[in-house]
């Protein structure tokens, strides 16, 4: 067990604000980051803020048209569960072209029959299904889909995501929020909002896992080297943080209580071992030009790479090649873009590539 991993969202209070202000308009959403940034509990959060009923589709799950609606319908079921709601699931089923079985002690299950063609009914069926709950519950409903565009995989046409993206703007009870890692061109066209989330202040790593240590019985020494170091490795990345806190709880918690940097640094230095054949694998699946992009970026960090003593000190490609490379990266989640000064957004990525180059 991991008495570290937060119950609660750690920071990210002006983006709660922001979130639970376009939820409570009927505001729709696209959300991105990398993994671990805190977008599911930042949406959660938001969304109990605001009342609203939330359904969760991981659309990475959904390898066909078919089991997306799979998806769809299962939590559907999950999130209108009442017998009241249940009933007036199954009065609405009785137009539609599926049944909704509810067995004794079973539960509710939604049963169709159908030939390839007529999965495309079914589909508008269900997607239109929130709505009318919405409307007869006078209730908001929250439809959140994660790596909506994984959708393409089999969705050749665009037919499907097409119509997606026409009930995102149509229905007035059903907000959506897509959660992804960066911004596709097309959502620059539609009316959804974007919010993107880069890493967490220090003071706000900081203030979460002081409190957190501290409930555990550790803290840091007073001189802070060790707490800036901390810092130092962590880059406001949560994830990060709560992977460094555990191992120094493991290995220092029978100690004096008291953390110093030398035990800080040893943790660290713990972690790129036991990540060393992930990253190792991940490395040897990008083309070099981006491996040596990320390489540059992890031992001379800068804001401008595209600067002309930059490209020469660490022979990158010029023009074209290094803009896509650093695109590239950032669509992939291994880099922030220029907001973030081209940061790595996995802290222990960069160190481990300084130790392996050193």
């Amino acid at each position: 067990m991991n008495p570290f991993v937060p119950q609660v969202l750690v920071g990210r209070q002006a983006e709660l604000q922001q979130v639970s202000r376009i939820l409570a308009q009927d505001g729709d959403l696209l959300l991105a980051g990398v993994p671990g940034s805190g977008r599911h509990t930042l949406v959660r959060t938001a969304a109990q803020r605001a009342g609203t009923r939330v359904l969760e589709i991981d659309c990475l799950r959904a390898t066909k048209a078919l089991r997306f609606l799979e998806l769809l319908a299962e939590e559907l079921l999950t999130v209108f569960s009442a017998p009241a709601e249940l009933a007036l699931i199954q009065r609405w089923s009785t137009e539609q072209p599926l049944i909704l079985e509810q067995a004794p002690g079973r539960k509710p299950q939604f049963i169709w029959h159908l030939f390839p063609k007529e999965e495309w009914g079914l589909f508008q069926a269900l997607l239109a299904l929130p709505q009318a709950m919405a409307d007869w519950l006078d209730c908001r409903v929250v439809l959140v889909l994660q790596n909506f565009s994984h959708v393409r995989s089999w969705d050749r046409s665009g037919k499907w995501e097409t119509y997606l993206q026409a009930e995102i703007q149509r229905q007035t009870r059903v907000s959506y929020v897509l959660i992804a890692r960066f911004a596709e061109a097309w959502t620059t066209q539609s009316q959804l909002q974007v919010m993107a989330l880069g890493p967490l202040e220090s003071a706000e790593i900081s203030d979460w896992m002081v409190q957190s240590l501290a409930a555990q019985g550790l803290q840091f020494a007073p001189d802070y080297q060790a707490l800036n170091l901390f810092l130092e490795y962590v880059q406001g990345d949560l994830a990060a943080a709560i992977a460094v806190v555990h191992r120094l709880w493991l290995e220092w918690r029978t100690a004096n209580g008291v953390i110093q940097a030398h035990q800080v640094h040893r943790s660290a230095l713990g972690l790129i071992e036991d990540l060393a054949s992930t990253f190792e694998s991940l490395i040897l699946l990008l083309p070099p030009t981006q491996v040596r992009v990320l390489e540059s970026l992890a031992l001379d960090p800068t804001d401008s790479p595209h600067a002309r003593d930059y490209i020469e000190k660490h022979q990158l490609s010029r023009g074209g090649g290094l803009q896509g490379a650093l695109a590239s990266l950032e669509q992939k989640g291994l880099i922030y873009g220029s907001k973030y000064c081209y940061r790595l957004t996995m802290p222990f990525l960069a160190f481990w590539l300084e130790q392996r180059l050193a």
